[in-house]
């Protein structure tokens, strides 16, 4: 195919070109009715890209299948049989591709590491899960994600379910051995779905950890917002063999997406694929040095340290690491990661995550020596500082078995069902009604239906008096907890 194209750059283009009058939304009518003081900040270019897709973009009819040959590409640059472009970002297309797997009370494996939509997915659909444990770190408290063997030992004991779902990478760049994974979903003859939404970048360089439909899997959901030129919310699913109907995956994700889809994120996304197929190869050549550079130079600040795969791989751990994710420990420094991030952020450097020991500093294609130099002065400015920031109280760190909480009602029943608030310390042995997740990476700590334990409530509320923020929480303090109302 001629990856030349870009179908919806060049119908926007035309639809300026014909000087398309619009009395159709959007209301501010190519910006003329935009507040002066938004395409101030915005600029007036934000305005007109903002378009109807049908009727706008393409017309009535959609007979020019502008978004049609756009993903027809996007499945070629990446090797899939089908891609579907998503404006709701991959909380939409994970569930998308949940539903298309599994139906209600119908169970599906999924990987205890598996971010919040995925969780939203089981509220929303009733599917029973079946949480596959990831492997623990003792030493570090981090999880890794879950290997083939656990799945393996999973479907042995629920021979009926319908599939399963991994997380990989994780937002702590680790990697799971997604070929086994697939191999053992399919000598049952079931899909593996692959929340792969920090992988967009995977397929576009061989230095890279492999990515999931050249792995087999069955369903890949990716971020372009997350490792690639997207706008937030740009995500792509993939689908290959005949596990998973495409016209199923399609509908689900008809049921769940807006029909106001943003013409600016199919832009930015149809760019990318573009940009990735002709220039991919080239700019992680230099995003690839770049990030072994920088890791060599925060190691070398006293305090700090940053993991590789010595610390993140082998057995028991993950398969791979993505090298441009910089998981750099600072408890050298007597700080926590959250502690850190604030610091930072004063410093003018705004980073993705602190946990209670860590901080992830994402690099990309789009990083160069200039954004790298400045990390690395802010990095030695936090060293030299972190004496005199304040110390907090330890977060109660369990372990995997303090982690781990019992699933006794479906995620769904325990959402909608009768709930009550009560305070923190007397929620142990109670039933979670609500998700429960330290943000960001988004990974819930505790569920609905899941039995909260006493491990789990003081690691979220001394995370909380550290720093943690606890965003979908009914009460974010954690002075409460929503849980299933006593019969």
């Amino acid at each position: 195919m001629d990856h030349e194209q870009v179908p919806v750059l060049d119908a926007l283009a035309a639809y300026h070109r014909q000087r398309q009058l619009p009395f159709s939304p959007p209301g501010h009518k190519q910006g003329r009715g935009a507040d002066p003081r938004v395409r101030e900040l915005l600029g007036d270019a934000v305005f007109r890209g903002d378009l109807l897709a049908m009727n706008g973009l393409d017309n009535r009819t959609s007979s020019q299948h502008v978004l049609q040959r756009a993903q027809d590409l996007m499945a070629d640059a990446v090797g899939a049989e089908h891609t579907f472009f998503s404006t709701c970002g991959s909380s939409l297309s994970v569930k998308a591709a949940m539903l298309s797997v599994a139906g209600p009370h119908e169970e599906l494996l999924i990987g205890r590491d598996a971010h919040k939509s995925v969780v939203s997915g089981l509220v929303l659909a009733g599917i029973r899960p079946v949480w596959v444990d990831p492997q623990w770190d003792p030493g570090l408290h981090l999880a890794h994600p879950p290997a083939a063997e656990t799945y393996a030992e999973a479907f042995a004991r629920h021979p009926d379910a319908r599939g399963a779902l991994v997380t990989t990478p994780t937002p702590y760049g680790t990697c799971s051995d997604l070929a086994g994974i697939a191999e053992v979903c399919h000598r049952r003859g079931v899909p593996l779905v692959v929340d792969e939404a920090w992988g967009a970048h995977l397929p576009f360089h061989p230095g890279l950890p492999a990515w999931a439909m050249d792995a087999g899997a069955d369903v890949c959901v990716t971020s372009v917002h997350k490792m690639g030129s997207g706008l937030e919310q740009g995500s792509v699913f993939h689908l290959q063999g005949d596990l998973v109907d495409p016209a199923a995956l399609r509908s689900r994700e008809d049921l769940l997406g807006t029909t106001s889809s943003s013409v600016l994120l199919y832009a930015a996304l149809d760019g990318w694929r573009r940009q990735m197929v002709q220039h991919g190869r080239a700019l992680y050549d230099e995003a690839l040095a770049l990030a072994a550079s920088v890791r060599e130079r925060v190691g070398a600040i006293e305090g700090l340290h940053v993991h590789g795969r010595e610390d993140f791989c082998g057995p028991g751990r993950a398969t791979d690491l993505d090298p441009l994710q910089l998981i750099i420990d600072v408890s050298g420094l007597g700080i926590s990661g959250y502690r850190a991030v604030d610091a930072l952020r004063e410093q003018g450097l705004s980073l993705h995550f602190g946990d209670h020991r860590r901080i992830n500093a994402q690099l990309t294609h789009a990083d160069d020596e200039s954004t790298a130099d400045a990390l690395l002065a802010g990095l030695r400015r936090l060293a030299a500082d972190a004496g005199r920031l304040p110390r907090d109280r330890p977060v109660e760190v369990p372990g995997p078995d303090g982690l781990r909480l019992e699933q006794v009602m479906l995620p769904r029943d325990a959402f909608f069902g009768a709930v009550e608030d009560v305070g923190w310390r007397e929620a142990e042995g109670r039933i979670a009604a609500e998700m429960i997740t330290p943000y960001p990476p988004g990974i819930p700590a505790a569920l609905p239906g899941e039995r909260l334990g006493r491990e789990v409530l003081r690691y979220l509320r001394t995370g909380v008096e550290a720093g943690m923020v606890l965003p979908d929480a009914t009460d974010p303090g954690l002075d409460t907890v929503r849980v299933v109302a006593a019969e």
